[in-house]
């Protein structure tokens, strides 16, 4: 079960954008990233690809390293670690380790 999943919204706590807040829009497990709206922007020069494509300089989220971020609860709005706990129909939900509340 993963800890950040897409949609949650998360606080960013190192690097040069830290402070900053923003959704996952989305999750790459495999290289351990989360990309963040708005969040850690780079320009990339793009090359024309016909009429439909200009190209131009465009700016776009980079991946960020999820060990860099962390997840905001819902209730108490900090930044927080979560943990598992197992629901009465064998659910797993996550919950937030300062407030104790259900974060799913």
């Amino acid at each position: 079960m993963q800890k950040i999943r897409r949609d949650d919204t998360v606080f960013v706590v190192k690097g040069k954008e830290r402070g900053r807040t923003g959704p996952v829009r989305k999750v790459i497990p495999g290289d351990q990233r989360v990309i963040v709206t708005g969040v850690n922007m780079v320009k990339r020069h793009l090359r024309p690809r016909g009429p439909q494509q200009p190209g131009g300089i465009v700016e776009r989220e980079a991946p960020i390293s999820w060990a860099n971020v962390a997840l905001l609860c819902q209730s108490c709005g900090k930044p927080t670690r979560t943990g598992v706990r197992h629901q009465a129909d064998g659910r797993k939900v996550r919950f937030c380790k300062r407030c104790d509340a259900n974060l799913d």
